[in-house]
């Protein structure tokens, strides 16, 4: 009896690992919707809050941001497609500790901020320094830190708003806000959590840019016959004026040899060493005379 039931139970996870099916997980719009992996489940609604995680290499193919990775999490499945929503970011541990090294103090902080489409993200940023400080100075750089990065959420949705953190601006603004009170090396934010998700929906600034230029477009149409009309004016002239001294060059001949007999006309010029060289000449022949004439 024993063995029959084992015989039963081993067919029973065969059956279930046939059952399985693929999903492809895609990303957000905001990153393009790419396909990130790949899982596979035998329940659908078993996808959902499940995470995962990829570099921002891979989205990007740039190799300087491969210490930066990214986290999505499964809000949605439709067909054999798991849609995706951004739950945050991290950095890589070796990235962390290249910039920590002793003799050198690490001010810390996190932070609560509220984005302009009603979001709630948590912030992490770290900065360091070349030499031990104050507990003082370090409350100085925290509040400096808390400032510029509220401020920014208020101005920008939660898309912006991370663009901004893994672009670099972020940690850029709070540097030189913080450099007018210590001087402080390097500012990095090493994790960011979505605590909710936005709740208004707000058009992005890109649309707006299209208008303008669909507005522009009939405009360079309508001037683009009058340019032509100029051009096949301008062409026409010069072809004529190429026609005209072709016919010209042939009388034009008889004026080099006239050129020819003038130069030959012109009398030699004299110069003084010329003039005194022939008085020389005259007054020895004018001696060897009267030599001879008075033998």
């Amino acid at each position: 009896m024993a063995k029959a039931r084992s015989r039963a139970a081993a067919r029973k996870v065969k059956d279930r690992w046939k059952a399985k099916k693929w999903y492809n997980v895609i990303a957000p719009p905001a990153f393009d919707s790419v396909t990130i992996a790949d899982t596979m489940t035998d329940n659908p609604d078993n996808l959902i809050n499940r995470v995962t995680g990829i570099s921002l290499q891979d989205l990007t193919n740039d190799f300087r941001k491969s210490h930066i990775i990214l986290n999505f999490k499964i809000n949605k499945v439709e067909e054999d497609k798991a849609h995706t929503q951004f739950s945050g970011h991290t950095l890589t541990s070796d990235y962390l500790r290249r910039m920590i090294r002793r003799r050198r103090s690490k001010i810390e902080g996190v932070y609560d901020v509220n984005t302009r489409d009603g979001a709630v993200i948590r912030v992490k940023p770290f900065a360091t320094t070349d030499k031990r400080i104050q507990n003082s100075q370090r409350k100085v750089v925290r509040e400096a830190m808390k400032k510029t990065i509220s401020n920014q959420a208020k101005d920008s949705t939660l898309s912006e708003f991370m663009k901004n953190i893994l672009d670099g601006r972020m940690g850029s603004e709070i540097y030189k806000n913080c450099k007018k009170l210590y001087p402080v090396k390097r500012i990095e934010i090493h994790k960011t959590e979505v605590i909710s998700n936005p709740t208004i929906v707000i058009e992005e600034k890109k649309p707006k840019k299209e208008e303008k230029k669909e507005t522009k477009e009939p405009e360079k149409i309508e001037k683009k016959p009058k340019e032509e009309k100029k051009t096949k004016e301008v062409k026409e002239t010069k072809s004529k004026e190429k026609e005209l001294p072709k016919k010209e060059k042939k009388p034009e001949k008889p004026k080099t040899e006239k050129k020819q007999t003038k130069k030959t006309s012109k009398p030699k010029k004299t110069t003084k060493k010329t003039e005194k060289k022939q008085t020389t000449t005259k007054k020895k022949t004018t001696k060897k005379k009267t030599g001879t004439k008075k033998r």
